[in-house]
């Protein structure tokens, strides 16, 4: 079976967003760094396609040091205008110092970002979304990650970009039934079930 065989969710069999489906939307991602990183991006993108900022990703690796959150809390005004010159990334002032801001923020939760994010969360056992007018763009999880991020001094993270937040970093898991990422989980889920009755 090639790759152009795969059932995939409709916006996945895009050329340019085949791999990302693939191998990275949905998945589980734990880890501050790694999650500051895709909460940044998130951020990024609002007003814009995700299509861009894939295509920039290692630009903004390579801007905010790899998002390593101490080093990004520490940028000043002469980090500022060196992003503001950096046309590998999307060169706007509010975002980039809402990062800055937000990795200051992270930086100040006492349990840690993953914490944070996971604690919101919503319980397994969600019915999977059978098309794409199914999938939503917020949720009730969502809304409440958007308030105690904003509490908590964070910028940029709505309920959207913090329900888009939660889908890629496998919080909630979207892929539509049909798409072959969904019947992995699937086959997972039985696995599980089967080991657990076996060592019961």
């Amino acid at each position: 079976m090639t790759t152009a065989d795969v059932v995939r969710c409709p916006w996945g069999s895009a050329p340019d967003y085949v791999e990302y489906h693939d191998t990275e939307w949905g998945r589980v991602v734990r880890g501050d760094r790694l999650l500051f990183e895709r909460l940044t991006l998130e951020a990024f993108q609002s007003g814009l396609s995700w299509l861009t900022i894939l295509r920039k990703r290692p630009a903004f690796r390579a801007a905010f040091a790899d998002f390593d959150i101490p080093t990004v809390a520490a940028f000043g005004e002469e980090d500022v205008d060196r992003l503001l010159a950096d046309a590998g990334i999307v060169r706007n002032g509010s975002k980039i110092r809402a990062a800055i801001s937000n990795a200051r923020a992270a930086q100040s939760l006492p349990d840690g970002l993953d914490a944070l994010l996971w604690s919101h969360a919503p319980p397994p056992g969600r019915v999977r979304p059978r098309t794409l007018a199914d999938v939503p763009a917020t949720s009730a999880e969502s809304a409440a990650l958007a308030k105690d991020l904003k509490r908590r001094g964070f910028r940029f993270v709505g309920p959207t970009t913090a329900y888009a937040l939660m889908q890629a970093t496998g919080m909630v898991d979207d892929h539509i039934v049909g798409c072959f990422r969904a019947t992995e989980a699937s086959e997972a889920s039985k696995a599980t079930e089967v080991s657990e009755t076996r060592g019961a």
